[in-house]
């Protein structure tokens, strides 16, 4: 599976929604966030009665033989909660003292051919234990940065492997990614989210084999592919057009083989807007809300500095480009 060809699809829907315009955590808007993706502990599910996922789930058809070797690689986000232990005199005001950021991570599933699966399941465990951090947070114009503290609590999960034979050279694959983390006493929200996989996704690569499009299935396949059943996630083709060895299970909606725009200078976070619009948008922002920003989250600083650093040229390109076209065929006389 050659990762740096899905690289950029994976980590534009791995920060769908991290943070929306106008990029400020005052903001109504970036009050609740994390809603694509989430796997959430079973206790906070159970307790809150709302059956809140605690599991994602993608089923895929893949023509191949025994020999055929599948990979599988989860992506998601761990939350911590940065708190202020001293605030500085640029850091006053009504702004929130705790801000939710985002730590990537990766877990890598052993590879096992399809041979392997059918005859047993195989189950990968992974955790990432609690850790805190302490810092100074030196903000624009302060003398005095503050002293904050990173808090990340433990995540635990599971992911299981299982394959079925069910046609000449044709199985059907199952992976089933389970948030198995154990967490005591009553959580709200923002507290299960610390120990949820948030923007949870999977990549899966075959080796001599090739998947099968859900999206359009050949004629023959068409009952089979529609038997898969997908909890959570989308799957698609990913890579250059044509190739199969690839495949993205997005938990938003995705068609086979997506693409970034290369006019696009960087992640905005914001599928729902075009660039152009966006960028017109952080260019309004006044010197009071763009301090807020860069106080508060690294990458939505990175996006209000590459905005305000971009060339007329580069602006221009966001206005839009013609691709595709082709001459209309002539009616015979």
């Amino acid at each position: 599976m050659n990762l740096a060809r899905v690289d950029q699809i994976a980590k534009a829907v791995l920060y769908e929604g991290y943070m929306l315009y106008p990029y400020r955590p005052s903001s109504v808007k970036n009050q609740q966030r994390w809603n694509f993706g989430v796997v959430y502990p079973p206790a906070y599910s159970d307790a809150q009665g709302s059956g809140e996922p605690t599991r994602m789930q993608t089923e895929c058809m893949v023509c191949g033989s025994a020999s055929t070797v599948v990979e599988v690689k989860l992506r998601f986000l761990h939350l911590q909660t940065r708190s202020r232990r001293q605030s500085s005199p640029a850091t006053t005001g009504s702004l929130p003292n705790c801000w939710q950021e985002a730590v990537e991570r990766d877990v890598r599933v052993p590879e096992v051919s399809l041979e392997q699966l059918c005859v047993q399941s195989a189950t990968h465990s992974f955790g990432f234990p609690s850790q805190t951090q302490v810092g100074s947070e030196h903000d624009a114009g302060a003398k005095v940065g503050a002293i904050v503290e990173c808090r990340q609590e433990t995540v635990e999960g599971m992911v299981d492997l299982s394959a079925r034979q069910v046609g000449d050279g044709l199985f059907r694959t199952r992976v089933l990614v389970r948030n198995v983390v154990s967490v005591e006493g009553d959580l709200c929200r923002d507290e299960a989210l610390t120990h949820s996989l948030v923007s949870a996704h999977l990549i899966l690569g075959v080796q001599r084999g090739e998947f099968v499009s859900l999206l359009e299935p050949p004629a023959e396949l068409q009952e089979l592919a529609a038997q898969c059943q997908n909890v959570g996630v989308w799957p698609v083709l990913v890579g250059e057009q044509g190739q199969r060895d690839t495949l993205l299970a997005s938990p938003i909606i995705l068609y086979d083989y997506p693409q970034i725009a290369p006019e696009s200078a960087g992640d905005l976070f914001d599928g729902t807007e075009i660039d152009e619009i966006l960028s017109l948008r952080i260019m309004t922002l006044t010197d009071e809300e763009k301090n807020e920003i860069r106080q508060f989250d690294d990458r939505a600083r990175q996006i209000l500095e590459r905005t305000d650093a971009m060339p007329a040229e580069q602006f221009m390109k966001l206005h839009g480009a013609m691709r595709g076209m082709r001459p209309l065929k002539e009616d015979n006389p």
